[in-house]
């Protein structure tokens, strides 16, 4: 057995696809078993080649994957008490970045500037493993009843700080709703109401409204079948890259060279707030509303230029498919 940790959230289970696949690349004969959150499953299955998802919530709890694995491979982070989750599961070999604190001397050091999916390919790189950190893309998820097509604005986010002004996601849904867009507005539960006053003062009907109404499974079909994604640093943004989905996706406090989509696929733009203002990582500071001033420097002409720019890439693309 290979037990894998990568226990947090959608974003990150995308950015350690091609990982995950040179991990399964490299043991193709032994059961991949992926520790992370429960409702992450059907994401999951599509990556390929995970045989099973152990439930596992972020670090408080044992990882008991049935028995002692023949490897396990830290792709959570670099800190001790990810290293001592996995060891205490009495693994053949831990593959993981060295930690000399929790007793693993072995493995590449760290680079916290590095971005994220050339950070876990460089780890299997060290212990001979394959890993292309341009293989990104999904599989193809289940059908679903959702929108053909759809404009997807995403306008919360896990992390307040990284969340552009309602009222500009507002002015862009309207602007784009007088283009001709279906536009529709996803979120989770807790962000139904944010979603919803978007909605509103856009002009949009309330059955734009999909915040709190889409399982992970239709959220993929929905971005995966979309015209285009606008949002900021989330979960959304990296289903639209696994998806080749065109997309708009806006940074800040954290730097885009970390997590943002691959710079050579001209249909994923970025607006990067933090090379404009030169803040990076200061998540304390607001504009008074839990806004970053990095975020609010992005004005809504900027963002339907760049969705100009990233539809005329699919056009051009599609005609040289052609």
């Amino acid at each position: 057995m290979i037990l894998v940790l990568r226990a947090l959230g959608v974003g990150d289970l995308a950015t350690a696809v091609p990982a995950l696949r040179g991990l399964r690349a490299g043991f193709p004969d032994r059961e991949l078993v992926l520790a992370a959150p429960g409702w992450l499953a059907p994401l999951a299955g599509l990556v390929g080649g995970i045989d099973r998802l152990l439930p596992t919530d972020g670090l408080d709890h044992p990882v008991r994957p049935g028995r002692p694995p023949a490897v396990a491979v830290n792709l959570h982070g670099q800190g001790p008490r990810s290293h001592r989750l996995l060891a205490a599961a009495r693994p053949g070999r831990l593959l993981a970045f060295t930690n000399v604190a929790a007793g693993h001397a072995d493995g590449p050091g760290w680079d916290d500037d590095e971005h994220e999916v050339r950070r876990w390919c460089r780890l299997l790189h060290w212990y001979d493993l394959p890993a292309d950190p341009a293989d990104l893309a999904l599989l193809p998820p289940p059908a679903a009843a959702v929108p053909a097509g759809a404009t997807v604005l995403h306008p919360g986010g896990k992390v307040r700080a990284k969340r552009w002004p309602a009222r500009r996601f507002a002015a862009l849904a309207r602007a784009l709703a007088d283009r001709g867009h279906g536009v529709v507005l996803t979120g989770s539960a807790d962000e139904r109401d944010l979603a919803a006053r978007v909605a509103r003062t856009a002009g949009l009907t309330a059955d734009a409204v999909l915040a709190g109404r889409t399982g992970l499974a239709d959220l993929a079909a929905l971005v995966a079948g979309a015209r285009l994604v606008v949002s900021g640093d989330t979960g959304v943004a990296h289903l639209a890259t696994g998806y080749g989905t065109a997309s708009v996706v806006l940074f800040g406090p954290v730097s885009p060279a970390r997590w943002g989509p691959p710079p050579d696929r001209p249909r994923h733009r970025v607006l990067d707030a933090v090379r404009r203002t030169g803040i990076d990582r200061d998540w304390a500071a607001t504009d008074g509303v839990g806004t970053r001033p990095t975020l609010a420097a992005i004005s809504v002409d900027e963002v339907l230029a760049a969705v100009d720019e990233a539809e005329r890439a699919v056009r051009v693309s599609g005609a040289v498919a052609a």
